[in-house]
C-alpha cells in the first residue's frame, strides 16, 4: 500500500512540476504576448538575429515547446519565412537549457518549499487583481512556486521509492554494454520526453538521478538522456504542425532534423565531448564539487555546438525539408487557410491564428464583388452561369468559415485568457457574423442579375449601368478599406474616417439612384420590373456598406481594449 501511495506521490509531484511550468509560461506569455509576437516577427531579419531571438524568448518563457509552436504558427500564417523559423528554433534549443542551470544553481539540497510558500503569498493578491497584467504576473509567480514545489516533492517521492537502487539494479543489467548503453539512454530520453511533452520535466528528473550519485549512472548516461530529450521535445511542434499548411509542417520537420542530426554528430565524438565538459567545469568554472553543473554545461554546450555547426547551412536545411515535403496544390477556395482543427499550445496563439483566418474571410468576400461585376458585364450565358455557380460556391464557403471560426473561437475561450483576448474573441465573433452577411449580399446581387436574365428583361440603360458601376466602385473601395484595417498591424488608433466617408458616399448614391429610378419609371423611360432589378441591386450594395462599417467598428473596439 505504501508503494502505491509513493508511486502516486511521484506522479503527482511530476504533475505539479508540469503544471507549474505551464502556468509560469502562460503567465509570461500573456504578460508580454503581443511583445513576444512582435519580437519574433521583427527580430528575425537574418539567421543570427533569429538565433538570438530564439534564445531570449525561450529563456524568458522557459519553454522551448512554446517558442517552437509559436514559430510554427507564424510560418503557417505567412508572417515568418522558413529560413527565419529555422534560426529561431536553433536559438530555442539553447534557451531551454536555462532551466537546467536554475535547478543546478539551487540544487536539491535546499528546502525549496520554504521559498515557494512565501512566493505564493506574494502571488495571491496579484492573481485576484482586476488588472490583466498584474494577474499574469501573479500566474507567473504561482507557476514558479509550483514548479519548485513539484521538484522538491519529486525528489522526496523518489527517495521514498528508493529510485536510486532501482536504477542501479537496471544499470547492472546493461553494464558492459559500452556505447550501446549510451544509445539506449538516448532512446529512453526521447521516448520519455515524447510521453511527457516537456523536456524541462525530463531534464529535472535526469538532474535528480544524477545528483543521487547512483553507481553506473554517471555523466555519460545522464548526457545521453539529455540528448534524447532534445529529440523527444520535437514532437510538440510536430503535433502542432499537423493542422497547419505545408510550410508549417516543414518548420516542424526542420526542428526535428536539426535536433536528430545534432545528436548523431555528437555521438560520433561522445566520450571526448563529455571529457571536455568535465575538464571545463573542474578547471574553468571551478565547480568540480557540483556534478549538476557538469550536466547543465553539457546540455548547453551540446546545443551551442549544434547551432554553430548548422547555422551556416540554414538554406540547405530549408531545401532538404522542401524536398521531403513538396508543395501540394492547395485550393484556398475549399476551406480555412490557417486553422483546420486542433488548438495550439496556448489560447493566446490560437487567437492569432483565428485573426488571420478572419482576414482570409474578408479577402474572399472582396473577391466575390469582382465575380459579381464579371457576371454583370458578360453577355455569354455560359460564362454567366459559370460565374453564378462560383459566387454560390463562395457564399457556401463564407457560411462554413463563419461556423468553423466561431466554433474554434469558442474552444479558445475555454482556455486561460487575458481580458484583451476575451474582448478580441467577442469582436472577432461579431466580425465573422458581419462578413457572412456580406457573402450573402454578394450572392443576392448575383441572384438579382440571374432573375433579370431568366425573365429576359431588357438590358440596363446606359444611365443605370453608370450608376451601378459607380456603386460597385464605392463598394469595392469600402471592402478594400475593411480588408486593410483587419489585416494590417496598427500601432496607433485605427482611423475610421475614410470608411465613414465612403459609407456616406454610398448612402448618398443610393438615395439619388432611388429618386432617379422613381422619376424614370413614372415617365416611362423603362419598365417597372427593370426598375425593380436596378433598385434591388443598388440597395443590396448599400447593405454591404453597412456591414463593412460594423466590421471595422468591431476591429477598432478590439484594438482600443488592447
Amino acid at each position: 500500500m505504501n508503494t502505491i501511495v509513493n508511486i502516486l506521490s511521484l506522479l503527482g509531484s511530476l504533475g505539479l512540476f508540469l503544471y507549474g511550468m505551464k502556468t509560469m509560461s502562460e503567465g509570461l506569455e500573456k504578460f508580454a504576448g503581443e511583445r513576444l509576437r512582435n519580437i519574433l516577427a521583427a527580430m528575425t531579419k537574418n539567421r543570427f538575429m533569429g538565433v538570438v531571438t530564439g534564445i531570449a524568448v525561450t529563456a524568458l518563457i522557459q519553454s522551448s515547446s512554446a517558442t517552437t509552436v509559436m514559430v510554427v504558427s507564424f510560418v503557417n500564417a505567412g508572417l515568418m519565412s522558413l529560413q527565419q523559423a529555422i534560426g529561431v528554433i536553433m536559438g530555442a534549443n539553447v534557451g531551454t537549457t536555462v532551466t537546467a542551470w536554475i535547478i543546478s544553481a539551487i540544487g536539491f539540497k535546499v528546502n525549496i518549499v520554504a521559498l515557494a510558500l512565501p512566493l505564493l503569498a506574494v502571488g495571491i493578491p496579484l492573481i485576484f487583481s482586476s488588472i490583466s497584467k498584474r494577474k499574469s504576473v501573479g500566474e507567473f509567480i504561482f507557476g514558479f512556486a509550483f514548479l519548485f514545489m513539484g521538484l522538491n516533492y519529486l525528489q522526496t517521492s523518489a527517495s521514498e521509492l528508493n529510485i536510486g537502487q532501482l536504477v542501479a539494479t537496471m544499470l547492472a543489467d546493461v553494464a558492459g554494454g559500452g556505447f550501446l548503453t549510451v544509445i539506449l539512454f538516448v532512446v529512453v530520453g526521447a521516448l520519455v520526453t515524447m510521453l511527457v511533452q516537456a523536456s524541462a520535466a525530463t531534464m529535472a528528473i535526469t538532474l535528480m538521478l544524477f545528483d543521487m550519485q547512483i553507481p553506473g549512472f554517471g555523466l555519460e548516461q545522464a548526457a545521453a538522456l539529455a540528448m534524447g530529450q532534445n529529440i523527444g521535445t520535437t514532437i510538440t511542434a510536430f503535433i502542432a504542425s499537423l493542422t497547419g499548411n505545408t510550410q508549417a509542417r516543414r518548420a516542424a520537420l526542420a526542428h526535428m532534423f536539426f535536433n536528430v542530426f545534432g545528436v548523431i554528430v555528437v555521438l560520433t565524438m561522445f566520450y571526448p565531448f563529455c571529457n571536455a565538459v568535465s575538464w571545463f567545469v573542474d578547471n574553468v568554472l571551478m565547480a568540480g564539487g557540483n556534478n549538476l553543473f557538469k550536466l547543465s554545461t553539457f546540455h548547453t554546450a551540446f546545443n551551442i555546438f549544434n547551432t554553430l555547426l548548422l547555422i551556416g547551412f540554414v538554406k540547405q536545411i530549408e531545401q532538404f525539408v522542401c524536398k521531403l515535403l513538396p508543395s501540394r496544390d492547395e485550393q484556398e477556395e475549399h476551406g480555412l487557410r490557417y486553422i483546420s482543427g486542433g488548438l495550439l499550445s496556448t489560447a493566446e496563439l490560437s487567437i492569432f491564428q483565428a485573426r488571420n483566418e478572419v482576414g482570409v474571410m474578408a479577402e474572399r468576400c472582396h473577391k466575390m464583388l469582382g465575380m459579381v461585376y464579371a457576371a454583370l458585364t458578360t453577355e455569354k450565358d455560359t460564362e454567366f452561369e459559370k460565374m453564378l455557380k462560383r459566387i454560390e460556391h463562395y457564399e457556401q464557403i463564407t457560411d462554413n468559415m463563419e461556423n468553423e471560426i466561431a466554433n474554434y473561437l469558442r474552444q479558445v475561450s475555454e482556455g486561460r485568457l487575458s481580458s484583451f483576448s476575451k474582448n478580441h474573441i467577442t469582436q472577432m465573433l461579431r466580425e465573422v457574423d458581419e462578413l457572412e452577411s456580406i457573402g450573402d449580399s454578394m450572392y443576392h446581387l448575383a441572384r438579382t442579375l440571374s432573375r433579370k436574365r431568366k425573365l429576359e428583361e431588357s438590358a440596363f440603360t446606359d444611365l443605370q449601368m453608370a450608376d451601378i458601376k459607380r456603386m460597385i466602385d464605392l463598394t469595392d473601395k469600402a471592402l478594400s478599406q475593411m480588408y486593410f484595417i483587419i489585416t494590417e498591424e496598427h500601432h496607433d488608433n485605427i482611423d475610421l474616417t475614410p470608411c465613414y466617408k465612403t459609407e456616406e458616399q454610398i448612402n448618398d448614391l443610393r438615395y439619388a439612384c432611388r429618386e432617379e429610378n422613381l422619376k424614370a419609371v413614372n415617365s416611362g423611360k423603362y419598365s417597372y420590373r427593370l426598375g425593380t432589378f436596378y433598385n434591388d441591386f443598388i440597395a443590396e450594395c448599400e447593405k454591404v456598406g453597412d456591414y463593412v462599417i460594423n466590421v471595422v467598428q468591431a476591429e477598432k473596439c478590439a484594438q482600443e481594449n488592447k
